[in-house]
């Protein structure tokens, strides 16, 4: 069993890795963002998106699956309606704000 220490540097190390392949900056600001809005939807992190960056619903839905699914910070949670919703963490908060200077 891994301790809560280990788990953290594993998520820390996986993020670390994530960024490194940022070449645009669009993942640090998805993580901004989520950092900022705190809950939020992929079709909210579109709409702010396509102002600065062109992208596409399915681009920003694989980005946040993947820190979702992959990383691990996020928590997800869908409505009796079907919207899903996208929340950080709270305890890997402090984590993002180091890694991408928010």
């Amino acid at each position: 069993m891994r301790s809560q220490f280990e788990i953290e540097q594993m998520i820390e190390g996986r993020l670390r890795s994530y960024l490194s392949r940022d070449k645009t900056g669009i993942r640090r600001e998805v993580l901004r963002l989520l950092l900022r809005i705190r809950q939020t939807t992929i079709a909210d992190i579109l709409a702010e998106l396509k102002e600065q960056f062109s992208v596409s619903f399915h681009t920003i839905a694989s980005m946040v699956g993947i820190i979702a699914s992959r990383i691990g910070i996020l928590r997800v949670s869908r409505s009796a309606v079907g919207v899903t919703t996208y929340e950080l963490k709270e305890k890997y908060a402090s984590m993002v704000v180091r890694l991408v200077g928010a």
